[in-house]
């Protein structure tokens, strides 16, 4: 049992790596952050089909289900339009260590999905990560339009983490990621429609822009939603979303050897960060310590 809780970590970590680099694709491809979105749940949606059949998984599901994956879908969206318009309007780095708000976020909701017990030390932890939040918000208020935007990124990864916890206890992680993913296509297509911006221009890409797109929608979503989907049955929301806060880490470092000088900031930020990380390292030490406490009883 403690091999699988190491084998599950390490998948959280690479999962945390590849969306530590899905910063890095959204700054390099040049359309803006609704078209990218649309292009990568099609593609995505595409991936996750194509494997389906392979595997000769069916896709029959009642209309019941059919909304409850719906809402998913219009969740992620959103989530991701606004993760890449912040991206767009201001910095890798910025957006980043907004989005570690998150574990705030979903220790305050986790009362409206059923979770009614308010664990401390989760509470704690989420304070400290907002206390590092709050350093950076002061340094970097040139960005503040862009940190707005990741920090309603942030609540609604937050959302999405305790919605789908909900749903993986009855639903393949593989199914529930096609829907959602089919769903946000369906949502992004008519977001598209009605701002008239689908016409021709719109599928001229660069090859280097089709080349990321495709990275993006394929190792950078299909292969990871599902993964993570999964991991919601083995591991608590809160642990998965504060893990998350250590995607920064590996996107600054990403971009700073990529961007140079465009993503260096201040010691304030810096400051910020490493009390943000610090919030991770304690909660993984106190949730190992509590797993081995209960194999020696």
């Amino acid at each position: 049992m403690l091999r699988d809780k190491l084998k599950n970590q390490l998948h959280l970590h690479l999962i945390v790596f590849i969306w530590g680099f899905t910063a890095i694709l959204a700054a390099l491809i040049s359309i803006d952050a609704l078209s990218l979105v649309w292009y990568r749940v099609l593609i995505g949606v595409i991936t996750i089909f194509i494997y389906f059949k392979i595997k000769k998984i069916s896709l029959h599901e009642n209309l019941g289900d059919l909304i409850k994956f719906s809402i998913g879908g219009v969740i992620i969206a959103v989530h991701w339009s606004t993760f890449f318009h912040a991206i767009k309007i201001s910095t890798i780095s910025t957006t980043l260590i907004t989005m570690s708000s998150s574990a705030f976020f979903v220790v305050l909701l986790k009362p409206f999905f059923g979770d009614k017990k308010i664990v401390l030390h989760e509470f704690i932890l989420a304070i400290l990560a907002v206390i590092g939040f709050v350093i950076i918000f002061k340094v970097e208020n040139v960005y503040t339009k862009g940190i707005v935007t990741a920090l309603i990124s942030a609540f609604l990864i937050a959302v999405f983490s305790l919605y789908n916890s909900k749903l993986v206890k009855n639903y393949k992680a593989s199914k529930i990621a096609f829907y959602e993913l089919f769903f946000a296509f369906l949502f992004m297509s008519f977001v598209l429609v009605y701002k008239g911006v689908i016409n021709f221009e719109f599928f001229i890409l660069s090859n280097l822009d089709w080349v990321f797109i495709i990275i993006l929608a394929t190792v950078c979503t299909a292969y990871p939603f599902v993964v993570a989907t999964n991991l919601l049955n083995k591991m608590s929301p809160f642990t998965i979303v504060l893990t998350n806060n250590l995607e920064p880490v590996y996107g600054i470092i990403l971009a700073i050897i990529i961007f140079g000088d465009r993503e260096k900031m201040s010691w304030q930020f810096y400051l910020g960060a490493l009390i943000i990380f610090s919030s991770v390292l304690i909660n993984a030490f106190l949730k190992n310590k509590k797993f081995k406490l209960r194999l020696k009883s």
